[in-house]
């Protein structure tokens, strides 16, 4: 960065720089699950052990990847910070190290899950008819994790810097030629084989691999802010533990909502799959807040992280209590119109069943009001994040789900027998509980010691 450049992350109006940021990622986050939606689109077509298949990888999927997302965390903390201290040399030394560290964990990552994807599938209860379809999934899409967590890399050191449209073109021009490769793959045409639920998983790799192609090789060159080169590309033991120090507890806080997501599902099957269609829904609303939640998150992470390395403390602070704002507020309003739209919601996607109808709504009623508290939780692990403090985070979402959401939802339903409304209501408490101690733990303002102790985001290593 030149010295008479202006950075406008770290000058200027907060709320253009982290509308500015925010907007991008939440748009991006919203093409990515669009994968999902693409494939379950086109392998509905062959019917619902195909979607089923497909639908038993995800948990696990997830969970492999969440391992390996603390690492591309981490690029992002680092690159923002070394971005607001206008160190370009430690931008570029930086993302090297990250991309070759990513390279190294997705390569090991993919080797360990194609073997185990057998024994992964029978062990959680794959039936006959769709143990080979799950297994030919998980196999091929094990095969592209290089690609994938290359491309995450990518995107995260563009988000550090705040070049944030770039890999939002990438992942739009992506999601259409998924869409494109989907039917292709899964039902073959001309000369390309059909190769069925596993076809879903080409395309997806093939799209990946395009994109991660197109992303290595702008940083390669150097014209967007950041430039890696192969000789760069070493075990530097300075870097390695510091990426380790804020990568690790980001990988467990990951994976243990990975987890979560099964452990859950548990306790849901229980009683009944009215009750589990019910969920469904509710988790997909649910989803359309967690979203644009974990984007406005994301943000507030490159922003706080920029002007921490600016040594702006008190910018950064301002930015989080923005932030917090912005975020408590307008999820509450979503929460909201999501309270007053629940039961047509549900209807439209269970249209013929009063009872799911009845259920899903009342789900979404009691979960939709504590929406700004889970935005004001997200917002302030972003804030630490950018600290470069994510054992708060992780300690955060432990909490919330671990201790409080999953015991809750056991206790309420079971033994002080609410039924699945108990599963309903641990919820909006466990969102209650962790944006409170969230904001609380923010306002101590431990975070911001720890980044004045902290000043090694300014001197270069080699």
């Amino acid at each position: 960065m030149t010295p008479n450049k202006k950075n406008k992350f770290t000058e200027g109006r907060i709320l253009s720089s982290l509308i500015s940021l925010a907007l991008p990622i939440i748009f991006a986050n919203i093409l990515q699950s669009a994968y999902q939606l693409i494939d379950t689109f086109w392998l509905g077509r062959l019917g619902a052990d195909a979607v089923a298949a497909v639908s038993l990888s995800f948990p696990l999927l997830f969970l492999v990847l969440s391992l390996g997302a603390g690492l591309t965390l981490a690029g992002t903390v680092l690159v923002a910070r070394y971005k607001g201290a206008e160190n370009q040399q430690q931008v570029d030394f930086s993302s090297s190290q990250s991309v070759f560290l990513i390279f190294l964990t997705s390569i090991v990552l993919a080797i360990i899950s194609y073997f185990a994807s057998a024994p992964l599938m029978q062990l959680i209860g794959a039936g006959p008819d769709i143990i080979d379809d799950s297994i030919q999934y998980f196999k091929v899409s094990s095969l592209g994790f290089v690609f994938l967590f290359l491309f995450f890399i990518f995107q995260s050191l563009m988000r550090g810097i705040g070049n944030v449209m770039l890999p939002v073109y990438i992942v739009l021009f992506t999601v259409i030629l998924n869409a494109v490769l989907d039917p292709l793959f899964i039902y073959g045409y001309g000369f390309v084989p059909g190769y069925g639920v596993a076809g879903a998983a080409v395309a997806s790799v093939a799209t990946q691999a395009i994109a991660s192609i197109i992303g290595l090789v702008i940083l390669f060159r150097g014209k967007h802010g950041i430039k890696i080169s192969l000789s760069s590309m070493y075990f530097n033991m300075e870097n390695l533990k510091r990426t380790f120090n804020i990568g690790f507890p980001a990988s467990i806080e990951q994976s243990t909502r990975a987890l979560g997501m099964t452990f859950m599902m548990v306790i849901v099957t229980s009683f009944g799959s009215d009750i589990v269609a019910a969920y469904g829904i509710g988790a997909r609303m649910l989803s359309f807040i967690v979203i644009p939640a974990l984007g406005l998150g994301i943000a507030t992470t490159s922003l706080v992280g920029q002007n921490i390395g600016a040594l702006k403390i008190k910018r950064a602070e301002k930015a989080a209590n923005l932030s917090a704002k912005v975020s408590f507020f307008s999820f509450t309003a979503l929460g909201l119109i999501m309270f007053l739209v629940a039961e047509p919601l549900t209807t439209f996607f269970i249209p013929e069943d009063p009872q799911v109808i009845q259920d899903g709504t009342l789900f979404i009623k009691i979960m939709s009001l504590s929406f700004g508290f889970l935005g004001l939780q997200q917002v302030m692990n972003g804030t630490f994040n950018g600290a470069g403090f994510t054992k708060a985070s992780m300690f955060i979402s432990i909490m919330s789900l671990w201790l409080v959401r999953f015991p809750l939802a056991y206790l309420l339903s079971y033994t002080l027998e609410m039924g699945p409304e108990g599963i309903w209501w641990s919820f909006p408490i466990s969102n209650l509980i962790a944006g409170i101690v969230a904001f609380s733990y923010f306002k101590t303002g431990y975070w911001k010691k720890r980044v004045v102790r902290d000043r090694s985001f300014l001197t270069a290593h080699d």
